[in-house]
């Protein structure tokens, strides 16, 4: 590491610690050459996600955006925030798996569908009626009629 007082990249480390509620490690070094001390942090470099929208506009990656929606399918019903936590965490491990730098929103709301099928029927519906833009009551229907017949 190049020292910020003589230029010199003859530093070693003194000491380690975590930082940031454990999302990088503060390092305290001392400069071999000149004898100063500096902190330098490390962290894990994540791949900034992009996600394509239908209209092909592109933003940011925002985990809350599912977890917004997955909360509004379940509201009122029988399933925990813990389940929900689990529901979204298992979507965004997916997501950061792919190892893509962009991601359609319909991958997303596929997967997010998978998985709150098996979380709640009645979410699954919700959620799929806002999903897929049911535009009227046969296309909501048949939609029912599958989840019926897949129990």
């Amino acid at each position: 590491m190049k020292c910020p007082f003589c230029g010199l990249d003859n530093s070693r480390v003194i000491d380690s610690r975590p930082a940031d509620d454990n999302t990088s490690i503060r390092r305290r070094r001392v400069c071999d050459s000149c004898g100063k001390r500096f902190t330098t942090y490390e962290k894990v470099e994540t791949i900034p996600l992009i996600v394509i929208k239908k209209d092909n506009n592109r933003e940011s990656f925002d985990r809350s955006k599912i977890e917004a929606g997955v909360l509004r399918a379940c509201h009122k019903r029988p399933v925990s925030a813990e389940q929900i936590t689990k529901l979204v965490d298992e979507v965004e491990s997916e997501i950061y798996n792919l190892e893509k730098k962009e991601i359609y929103s319909m991958t997303i709301g596929e997967m997010v569908m998978d998985k709150i099928k098996d979380l709640d029927p009645v979410a699954y519906v919700r959620f799929a009626s806002v999903y897929r833009e049911f535009k009227d009551v046969n296309t909501f229907m048949d939609e029912l009629k599958n989840v019926i017949n897949n129990k």
